[in-house]
């Protein structure tokens, strides 16, 4: 996880508690209408005491920081992460909707209004609190299968109906071990019976040891064919502060390692021919492309060097932007699959309707995406990172059946 400033933790700490400050105000509104003082006072206090307990650990934690040991530390973001956002984004609704509700007033007369704008606005805050509950203790652990259909002419007719399961940014460290927690998913990939399984990134959040005991899990993986992967931008340790340059390799080292140990081919701007009944096609692998911050890894032309004269292509890339800056009308991939942005973890779908904050971001988020004869799937991700939930973007396993377009 990047390392976050002091002054943005404090401005952080001055929002929640102006947020605080003026729920607070509204509340009272709402404790007024209770008869018990008591019932009525013990609910201020045990508002404050919560939230001068969250800023006090919030603020105390990043002080002390530095002397957690990595393992506590990756635990301790994600839960504080987790608990100012449960406590913050419902507050803020409340604030919004109860104030829009007293101010405007168009809809109640007077009388009404005394009682109705505050259940409205009680429930305003009560539904975001328990969708974002559930998004932590429930979502992120259940696993949805997205199933598409490639229908292209370039396609050799000996791949006709190949299956592919993609898997990305599973971020294992956020799992803190528990290993059971993707059994489902494995059971998942496992029924789609798939020729090839791909892991387009970001692997480890950080570090090589959030990769213990994850081997016996993933040799269960089964495909026909093979599997591959590649490297994410958390893959590298750029986020992390080192000893020493030795210590970073080495970290780097036993990630590609476990690649290994599970029998996954790494692909490092490099390809691989695959031949059946003389026909051929090509699964490419380059390291993470960067936007800037990022680190720019990623070495395109090199990869495809020695494929230049296979008619179809996969590659992975883990950053969807890479797409749209070296692919597209570059060169004649026909599909690229990558990851990267999770869908923000969070998003509002509804059929073929699908929104997040992400895409405000990343053009690609979510999804397949067309150019002329050209294709870009992104998964939405396995794991998760920071925000430890999921909210109307369930963790994917994504699942491409190409078949040959007559």
């Amino acid at each position: 996880m990047r390392t976050v400033s002091l002054f943005t933790i404090f401005l952080l700490c001055c929002a929640i508690l102006l947020v605080d400050i003026t729920a607070f105000y509204w509340l009272k509104s709402i404790t007024n209408l209770i008869d018990s003082a008591f019932f009525s006072i013990s609910i201020h206090v045990l508002f404050w005491i919560f939230t001068v307990g969250l800023i006090a650990s919030i603020l105390v934690f990043k002080v002390i920081l530095d002397a957690i040991s990595p393992i506590r530390k990756q635990l301790l973001i994600s839960r504080f992460y987790g608990l100012a956002i449960l406590s913050f984004v419902p507050k803020l609704i409340f604030v919004i909707i109860i104030s829009i509700l007293y101010f405007t007033n168009f809809m109640f007369s007077e009388s009404k209004s005394l009682i109705v704008v505050p259940i409205v606005g009680l429930f305003s805050g009560f539904l975001p609190f328990f969708v974002i509950l559930y998004g932590i203790l429930k979502a992120k652990y259940r696993f949805k299968v997205h199933h598409h259909i490639i229908r292209t002419k370039l396609l050799p007719k000996s791949f006709d109906g190949l299956k592919i399961v993609q898997l990305s940014d599973l971020h294992l460290g956020s799992f803190n071990y528990r290993y059971k927690k993707l059994e489902s998913a494995i059971e998942k990939i496992n029924h789609l019976k798939p020729d090839y399984i791909f892991i387009t990134g970001d692997l480890v959040n950080n570090f090589e040891w959030e990769l213990r005991g994850w081997g016996k899990v993933f040799k269960r993986l089964e495909s026909k064919k093979g599997k591959y992967a590649i490297l994410g931008n958390h893959d590298y340790g750029d986020y992390s502060l080192w000893e020493t340059l030795e210590a970073k390799q080495e970290n780097f080292e036993a990630i590609q390692q476990f690649y290994k140990t599970i029998d996954f081919k790494l692909l490092l701007n490099e390809a691989e021919i695959i031949s059946k009944n003389s026909e051929e096609i090509a699964i490419i692998g380059v390291e993470n492309w960067g936007e800037p911050p990022l680190k720019q890894y990623a070495d395109l032309e090199k990869a495809i060097t020695k494929v230049q004269h296979v008619p179809f292509k996969i590659l992975l890339s883990h950053d969807p932007t890479h797409w749209p800056e070296e692919v597209i009308d570059n060169t004649d991939i026909i599909l690229t699959l990558a990851g990267h942005t999770h869908g923000m973890q969070a998003a509002f779908q509804y059929k073929n309707l699908q929104w997040s904050p992400i895409k405000y971001k990343f053009k690609h988020w979510a999804g397949l995406y067309k150019h002329n004869t050209q294709y870009l799937y992104v998964n939405r991700g396995l794991g998760w990172l920071g925000f430890p939930a999921r909210i109307g973007m369930r963790p994917e396993i994504t699942f491409i059946e190409l078949k040959t377009k007559p």
